[in-house]
C-alpha cells in the first residue's frame, strides 16, 4: 500500500499590491502548518518527499509542517487542474511509500475527491490521507481510499 497526503497550503495573507505567488502565511497559517505536520506524524505517517508548489505560502507550509523531509518544488502545481496534479503524483519515485502533495485549491481538493470520493470542504491548512493499492505510475481516479482528513477549523 502507498499513502498520498493531499495538503492545502495554510492561511495566507491578502496583501494589496503583492503578487499572488508571494503571499506569506499569516500567524494562524504558521500555527496551522505546524499542527498539520504534528497530526500527520501522530498518525504514524512519515513522508519520503513533499511535492510542493513554488508559491511562498505553499513553500512555507511544507517547510513548517515537514522540516526534515525532502521538498521538491514543482512549478506545475501552481494553478494546476486535478488531472495535472495526478500526473505529477504518477511520476513519484516508486520506492516512496508516502508522498505529500502541497498545493492550492481548487486543484488539491478536486484531486482528493477524484481519488477517494467524499463530501467535505478543504479549507487552508486541511489535508486528506488517501491510501492507494496501485503503483504511483498506475494511479487513477477512484483508486484511493480516504483514511482520514484533518481541518484546522474543526480541530
Amino acid at each position: 500500500m502507498r499513502t498520498l497526503i493531499v495538503l492545502r497550503h495554510a492561511k495566507a495573507a491578502q496583501v494589496p499590491g503583492l503578487a499572488d505567488r508571494e503571499r506569506p502565511l499569516t500567524g494562524r497559517g504558521e500555527r496551522d502548518a505546524k499542527r498539520a505536520g504534528d497530526e500527520i506524524r501522530a498518525a504514524g505517517l512519515t513522508p519520503g518527499v513533499v511535492l510542493c508548489s513554488p508559491a511562498l505560502r505553499t513553500k512555507s507550509t511544507a517547510e513548517i509542517a515537514f522540516p526534515e523531509v525532502e521538498i521538491s518544488y514543482e512549478r506545475d502545481i501552481y494553478e494546476a487542474y486535478p488531472e495535472e496534479l495526478l500526473e505529477l503524483v504518477r511520476r513519484s519515485d516508486p520506492g516512496q511509500s508516502t508522498v505529500v502533495l502541497c498545493g492550492h485549491n481548487p486543484g488539491v481538493h478536486e484531486l482528493a475527491l477524484s481519488l477517494a470520493g467524499g463530501d467535505y470542504v478543504f479549507r487552508p491548512g486541511a489535508f486528506a490521507v488517501i491510501e492507494v493499492g496501485s503503483a504511483w505510475a498506475d494511479l487513477g481516479p477512484g483508486e484511493g481510499r480516504l483514511v482520514t482528513r484533518w481541518d484546522p477549523k474543526e480541530d
